[in-house]
């Protein structure tokens, strides 16, 4: 044998049998990224690692030794889709992290999400900053019923709602937060609706759902819901919604069905209040924000929504602010939307809230660079 066969073999046979995977962590751009939730494709590490047992390793901070939290992600899938990690990494740093052989630490859940049968089939989900709840077919034609996204404010980085449902007395503050959000019949903060000939067409309540993943980094889902008619065309589809931990935004999906080949034209909505509050509209960057009026002993709530793809038009109307835009040609949407609660005491103005869901949409369009090594 040569020298190059026998360099050849080595690399070769070092590559099988790697015992770690370096990943790098590039932020270019001008803002911190703190606490941010970040995807390393899983068939990158596998390529690297390929005997890596799921169940023996841990992830270290190369600069300060830590561990740090991760989660495997399946999407729905039978096979791992992603690793996330938590990371904060300032403006124009770069941080590494590597992969090694050992048991993991137990990290305590930053998300959570659940069918909640005993409420009338709500489906609730929540982080460590905020929560939220879509309403079922049970509660369908109520007088409690509505149409939109309804939010639950959290002053705690704990997960509260099973303790909410338990004690079945959230729209009371007993110190860590509570439900006063106002819904009714708008699309709330931030549902998604078909929007043709100047009305929006609101599905009914959600039928059935599917968990993708729960915790501890991001829970992911899927609601899915019956046909329906708009402008006499039937239309059915499925929202599949994921929250990540530190963050105050939900990345939503719609993916319609129906019979036309042209793109359905469909509206985000924020509710809007009788008194005055502040409010935020940029067509160009596709955001629309809303710092509500203070709502007595409870506080502010901040909502918004940030469209990525160009946006036809922005309304705002006496029940609700209006973002319309297409579905794509696979009949599909996706947008970010949320809250926040000034009583959390970590945005407090209108000013925050919109910087920061313009920061958002800025890491939106420069995400971070990822190296696996």
């Amino acid at each position: 044998m040569n020298k190059l066969f026998l360099s050849l073999l080595t690399f070769l046979w070092m590559g099988t049998n790697a015992q770690s995977v370096g990943v790098t962590i590039t932020n270019n751009s001008q803002l911190d990224y703190s606490d941010y939730v970040i995807e390393v494709p899983w068939k990158d590490i596998v390529a690297k690692w390929p005997s890596i047992d799921t169940a023996d390793f841990k992830v270290i901070d190369s600069k300060t030794q830590q561990e740090i939290t991760f989660q495997l992600e399946y999407a729905g899938n039978p096979t791992i889709q992603n690793l996330l990690l938590q990371v904060s990494i300032p403006a124009n740093k770069t941080r590494s992290f590597k992969l090694v052989k050992g048991k993991h630490a137990f990290s305590p859940p930053k998300t959570f999400c659940r069918y909640v049968p005993e409420r009338k089939d709500d489906f609730a989900w929540e982080n460590d900053k905020i929560a939220f709840r879509m309403y079922g077919k049970a509660l369908e034609g109520s007088n409690e019923d509505a149409y939109g996204l309804d939010v639950w404010v959290k002053s705690t980085d704990k997960l509260v709602v099973d303790d909410r449902y338990k004690k079945n007395d959230y729209h009371k503050d007993h110190g860590d937060g509570l439900d006063y959000y106002q819904v009714g019949y708008t699309l709330g903060a931030g549902n998604i609706a078909p929007y043709v000939n100047d009305s929006v067409y609101y599905s009914k309540n959600y039928h059935r759902f599917k968990v993708l993943d729960n915790g501890p980094l991001r829970s992911s889902f899927q609601l899915i819901y019956d046909e329906w008619n708009v402008d006499g065309k039937p239309v059915s589809v499925i929202k599949t919604i994921s929250i990540d931990a530190g963050s105050q935004l939900n990345r939503v999906t719609a993916a319609y069905n129906h019979t036309s080949d042209a793109a359905l034209p469909v509206a985000t909505g924020l509710a809007k209040r009788k008194d005055p509050g502040v409010l935020f509209l940029n067509e160009q960057n596709g955001i629309s924000a809303y710092w509500e009026p203070q709502h007595g002993n409870d506080g502010v709530t901040g909502v918004a929504t940030i469209h990525l793809q160009p946006i036809r038009q922005m309304l705002v109307t006496k029940e609700q602010v209006l973002t319309i835009t297409t579905t794509d040609a696979q009949k599909s949407i996706t947008y970010f939307t949320g809250a926040v609660w000034n009583k959390a005491n970590r945005i407090t103005s209108a000013h925050q809230w919109f910087e920061y869901v313009q920061h958002f949409q800025q890491k939106l369009k420069q995400p971070l660079i990822i190296t696996v090594q």
